[in-house]
């Protein structure tokens, strides 16, 4: 299908001196890249403005539906029958992020956690931190017999995707009982909204675990722990260990790519893609024209600051990849 959203990028920039307002909504995940590559690209072009509103990735997408946002943000690729309310939608990957086990357990900075044993803690099964279960990871750690504080989003979110989807291809039971997806029934546990919800209920509350993208995780000095990989290899959250889950990543022609139990001895089991949704029709031209020449600096060089924000890059292949899906329009229409 061309997508008519692609061909505005030969639109005119608007007059000089004037300002062209995008709005934005969306994922938690990627919002402190998101803020400074806004702030970084103002200085590029001085005729566009972004407002960006971090509301999670299902509020992301239900705006982006609605036609309420000028583009949507998602680390939640849309489904088939959400594209099928909207044909057209583009998914354009951005960075890769890492979802990070965070814990307050005074005495204990060295963590190392299986995903059959978060499956467990998290269905309510495993409550007491000194669980010969949790002991069995962690030899010669001290664990205290103290109460394990379940913390979860209470919003939809990109995060509990890629949590949940570890924890059910861990455990039958999960998969059964709870499932998968951005939003979920949690069997025990306190709800927080947004990453910074749950960082301050983890960093406020001893014996508490929760999960957060690491940016969050480390802007609020939380200790993160050690996950078990496909491979068998325990893994801290690092850009690098999500580099090295993305390098094993195919690119669908859709570009909606998941990172699921990928392998790997430094790859790291909780990473995944996080998105810009792009309407295929705007209702003004200048503003789709903008959104594509913000797309193109972003893939290139707004990948030099994802690093310094604790974000993997996008691997070379994914750069091509987007950049072509930007350009076979354009080629086609000339």
């Amino acid at each position: 299908m061309k997508l008519f959203l692609l061909l505005l990028a030969s639109v005119a920039p608007a007059p000089a001196g004037a300002q062209t307002l995008i709005n934005g909504a969306g994922a938690t995940f990627p919002y402190p890249l998101y803020s400074h590559w806004f702030d970084t690209y103002a200085r590029t072009d001085s005729t566009v403005r972004f407002n960006y509103q971090p509301i999670g990735s299902g509020g992301g997408i239900r705006q982006i539906l609605a036609g309420t946002v000028d583009f949507g943000a998602t680390d939640v690729p849309m489904t088939d029958e959400q594209l099928r309310r909207a044909p057209g939608i583009v998914h354009v990957p951005t960075v890769v992020g890492a979802v990070a086990a965070t814990y307050n357990v005074p005495g204990i900075s060295d963590l190392r956690l299986s995903p059959e044993v978060l499956a467990e803690i998290f269905l309510g099964r495993v409550t007491r931190w000194n669980d010969a279960r949790l002991a069995s990871t962690n030899a010669g750690a001290r664990l205290p017999d103290r109460p394990i504080v379940v913390v979860h989003r209470s919003d939809g979110s990109g995060s509990t995707y890629l949590w949940v989807d570890l924890l059910a291809r861990a455990s039958p039971d999960w998969a059964r009982t709870v499932g998968r997806g951005p939003a979920v029934r949690w069997p025990v546990g306190l709800g927080a909204k947004g990453n910074e919800g749950v960082a301050g209920q983890v960093r406020n509350m001893p014996g508490a675990l929760g999960y957060v993208e690491l940016t969050y995780a480390i802007a609020n000095g939380l200790r993160v722990a050690a996950i078990r990989n496909q491979a068998g290899a325990f893994v801290m959250p690092t850009v690098e260990s999500a580099a090295a889950a993305a390098a094993a990543g195919s690119v669908p022609p859709d570009l909606r790519i998941s990172l699921a139990d990928p392998p790997g001895d430094l790859a790291y089991p909780v990473a995944g893609y996080t998105w810009l949704l792009l309407p295929p029709n705007p209702r003004d031209p200048l503003k789709g024209a903008a959104l594509v020449r913000f797309v193109k600096w972003a893939i290139h060089d707004g990948q030099r600051d994802a690093p310094k924000l604790h974000y993997a890059p996008l691997p070379a292949a994914v750069v091509r990849a987007v950049a072509d899906r930007l350009e076979r329009p354009l080629l086609a229409g000339r």
